[in-house]
């Protein structure tokens, strides 16, 4: 059962997290692509509360997050973390607001849509107060997939990432600077945000590990990627991996199809497809890296050749922007994608 309140052709916005590094960039989304908010609220927590953050070419004063913070609110865009999105949840959706989560409190419950707009906007018809931004990671493979998969049916999906260290927070960022100077300078690495050195390094865990001996975020990569393209059975494997790279998430990925598919059509259909950018030409070096894409929108694609290992099979690199595509930027286009309704 959907929705049922109307939306207003200029709602009020409001933003939970306002001081995180996404809730920034949702902000700056929301500016930037011009969102028709009649008024737009910056929420955080009692200790945020006075400080200002940017909007609109002025500043926003934090407010503190209450159960009453909601009233008169039509979407909240929610980047607190999964415990907040938990604790406000009916607070939100009780004042008749719609809440845009990007943590994963709801992403796997039956009755929340886990939402990519460029992908399964229908699912949209059946929420009831509550959407789920996917991981970072998740969105910007499924962007690529669904294009694929609109080819012939896939069969299997196997993915090795390569996450940015702002993907685990501003603390995160900041460790990879600091740690960066004390490597060339010869001071000792004292690990904070990570359980390892980030700096120089590789670290083949992101989240806990589960008993399979998978990570969480390679279990999120796996049943999100199912639900969001409406594959239960889908066989993926995923291998989570942290880089020293500040922003964008880069992804090796395999698709196995059920029929063949060139590499010609694809790439004709990845050049077509919205969100989607090709920057694949081998001849001149062409194709994305993390490092010059920081700041953009789109999903980029690259390194697209035929994976000789198994019947029907393509392999391609995938880079974006995980603060934009993968989080701020995919909430914001849920809301618009709202509104159209």
């Amino acid at each position: 059962m959907g929705w049922d309140k109307t939306m207003s052709e200029a709602p009020v916005v409001a933003v939970g997290g306002a001081t995180g590094a996404v809730g920034r960039e949702m902000l700056a989304v929301l500016e930037q692509r011009a969102f028709p908010a009649s008024r737009v609220i910056a929420l955080a927590s009692s200790r945020s509360a006075g400080k200002t953050v940017p909007f609109g070419g002025g500043e926003l004063v934090v407010e503190e997050m209450t159960p009453g913070s909601f009233e008169d609110v039509d979407i909240a865009l929610f980047s607190a973390g999964a415990g907040i999105s938990k604790q406000f949840r009916d607070a939100v959706t009780g004042a008749g607001c719609v809440m845009i989560d990007n943590s994963s409190a709801f992403r796997m419950d039956d009755d929340v849509p886990l939402v990519v707009p460029e992908v399964n906007p229908h699912d949209l018809e059946w929420h009831s107060g509550v959407i789920a931004n996917p991981n970072c990671s998740t969105i910007q493979m499924v962007v690529v997939l669904d294009v694929l998969n609109s080819l012939a049916p896939i069969s299997r999906v196997v993915v090795s990432t390569y996450q940015a260290a702002s993907g685990a927070g501003q603390a995160a960022m900041d460790e990879l600077y600091s740690q960066t100077g004390d490597f060339l300078a010869g001071r000792e690495l004292v690990p904070s945000a990570f359980a390892h050195r980030i700096a120089f390094n590789c670290i083949p865990q992101i989240d806990v590990f589960l008993d399979d001996g998978s990570t969480k975020e390679e279990w999120k990569m796996v049943v999100e990627t199912q639900k969001i393209m409406g594959l239960p059975d889908l066989p993926v494997s995923a291998t989570c991996v942290r880089v020293p790279v500040l922003r964008c998430h880069s992804e090796a990925v395999n698709v196995q199809f059920s029929e063949p598919v060139s590499v010609e059509a694809a790439r004709a259909a990845l050049a077509a497809a919205p969100g989607v950018t090709l920057m694949d030409d081998p001849a001149s070096k062409t194709y994305p890296m993390p490092g010059l894409l920081e700041g953009t929108d789109d999903c980029y694609v690259g390194r697209l050749r035929v994976d000789i290992s198994v019947p029907y099979g393509l392999q391609f690199w995938i880079v974006a922007d995980q603060l934009r595509k993968g989080a701020a930027l995919n909430a914001v286009q849920i809301a618009e994608a709202l509104l159209g309704r």
